[in-house]
């Protein structure tokens, strides 16, 4: 996705973000009207607009009774100037006002976002002082528009979302998150390039009848005490199925943390709800090379799906960009975490001086309270091009939602170098896929790593590898002690077979000593 307007850090736009509204830029501080206008909807809202005293169980209510009313489209209302903008032209837009709380010693400061180009949904943002409400307006004599012509009689065309900035002390000030487009933010850890994405929920994922995405309407942002490394933010989501409060608790640094708990409120029965959802990118890597033509060893943000069930088993499973949408369900009975890692940190594995895909961020999503029975679901998606994110994964509940009802949740997410919890185990270094003998034949090559593989590795370790259907051949136990490593080699026949699921796992002394590796290979 496009990068933050005003960061150095290069990155190319995604055109699946794109038409899911997300957005760049900067704009500047006012107040004014709200985008509501004279809309029904706009009375609900009023009860936490300007010069009102904030309190948090109303905003609760505000989305509870916007479910009582019909869904009202998101307003058309962006002059051609912005709507028509080429990605180009937007990102020339440059603010001319220092971002809120800025050099107050707050610890955090706050960057209204720009609409425009595709990034056309207006979002209400309020900043809360001293437990005041007052909204942030749009002035457009606040920004410079390099060569985008403006009409003359622009008027407040509200936000997009907004950026959060960390101005902790005397460390090096950095954007950690971006709240913008849809129910989409983003963040980082210190030293860390944007890459995953979060959504506050999934509706309907690779539905044949189409997803359905919901938006924020409207934000509330407490200004954080000074010396604080927190803030928190507060949100209505709403959509054609479903309205939602949501409350995020953001607090970055060498780990960024972002606590999320969420009430929906139904207008309809919700079939398909996708919690704690990331979205990243995998074009090509050592087990899928189909599309590679490219100076480049590797590209993708995300190497693979790390989960921890309810039964206290670490699963991983590699990413993949199949030539078919491919879509997995992991049972589970109250989930202990999942999440997208990125594994490999070495710029060799790449070789990318613009993208560094090395330095994106993993996100681990650790579920706060009893999530019940469901799945962890995967899809990959087929792609021709890296700027697509092909990759979904979410938690989805087995029961359904009812309309009418209100069902909380929430969710603690951690954005870094490394997931919080690590296995006590070995875990999966390395997966390599290539031509195996002939036929439809395909070699495997899985490695694991940890301290246990190193001159003391125990010498009645064996593999247990399992593949259904199909079958596999030549099954190789290779120690590598001064890597701390292990290979497990082997070779799949799927016959006629066009899905082929793997599973495998290092074993010592009858127990488990690795993280347990899943695959699905197609053709």
């Amino acid at each position: 996705m496009p990068d933050s307007q005003g960061s150095s850090r290069p990155s190319h736009p995604r055109r699946r973000d794109m038409l899911a509204y997300i957005g760049v830029s900067i704009a500047g501080l006012a107040y004014a009207p709200a985008v509501w206008g004279q809309t029904p909807q706009a009375s609900i809202f009023a009860r936490m607009g300007d010069n009102q005293r904030f309190d948090a169980s109303v905003v609760v209510d505000i989305a509870r009774q916007l479910s009582k009313r019909p869904f009202a489209a998101p307003a058309n209302d962006l002059p051609d100037a912005f709507a028509n903008l080429t990605y180009d032209q937007y990102v020339t837009i440059k603010s001319l006002r220092q971002p809120i709380w800025q050099g107050e010693g707050r610890g955090i400061a706050v960057e209204p976002l720009h609409r425009g180009f595709v990034f056309s949904n207006a979002v209400d943002l309020y900043l809360v002082e001293d437990g005041n409400v007052r909204r942030v307006g749009y002035d457009p004599a606040q920004f410079n528009f390099g060569g985008v012509s403006v009409p003359n009689n622009l008027t407040d065309i509200g936000f997009s979302g907004f950026r959060l900035i960390s101005q902790k002390g005397d460390a090096q000030a950095f954007d950690f998150a971006i709240i913008q487009g849809a129910t989409f933010f983003r963040a980082l850890a210190r030293g860390q390039n944007y890459g995953a994405i979060s959504r506050a929920l999934t509706l309907k994922p690779a539905d044949a009848k189409g997803e359905e995405f919901p938006i924020f309407r409207a934000f509330w942002i407490e200004r954080p005490g000074i010396g604080s490394n927190s803030i928190t933010v507060h949100g209505v989501l709403d959509s054609e199925s479903t309205t939602g409060a949501v409350r995020m608790t953001f607090r970055p640094g060498d780990m960024t943390i972002i606590d999320v708990e969420t009430t929906l409120f139904p207008r309809a029965n919700l079939d398909h709800v996708g919690l704690g959802a990331i979205a990243s990118t995998y074009f090509y890597g050592p087990n899928d090379r189909r599309t590679a033509d490219d100076i480049r060893p590797a590209v993708y943000e995300s190497s693979g799906l790390q989960m921890l069930n309810g039964q206290g088993e670490w699963l991983w499973r590699p990413l993949h960009n199949p030539e078919t949408l491919q879509i997995s369900a992991f049972v589970d009975n109250t989930p202990k975490g999942f999440g997208l890692l990125q594994r490999e940190r070495a710029y060799e594995a790449f070789q990318d001086d613009d993208q560094r895909f090395e330095r994106r961020p993993s996100l681990w999503i650790e579920p706060l309270g009893d999530w019940g029975q469901g799945s962890v679901q995967l899809l990959e998606i087929p792609t021709d091009a890296e700027i697509n994110d092909n990759i979904l994964t979410y938690w989805r509940p087995k029961n359904p939602m009812a309309a009418g009802s209100e069902v909380p949740f929430a969710y603690r997410q951690y954005w870094g170098w490394n997931s919080p919890e690590r296995p006590p185990l070995a875990t999966v270094s390395g997966t390599r896929v290539g031509r195996g003998s002939g036929g439809r034949r395909r070699k495997f090559a899985i490695d694991f790593s940890g301290d246990m593989l190193g001159d003391n590795w125990p010498k009645d370790l064996k593999s247990v590898l399992t593949v259904g259907p199909g079958t596999f051949q030549n099954l190789k136990l290779l120690p590598y002690p001064e890597r701390k490593t292990v290979r497990v080699a082997f070779e799949l026949d799927p016959g006629n077979e066009n899905a082929v699921e793997m599973r495998l796992i290092l074993e010592a002394g009858g127990k488990p000593i690795s993280e347990t590796w899943l695959y699905r290979w197609t053709p």
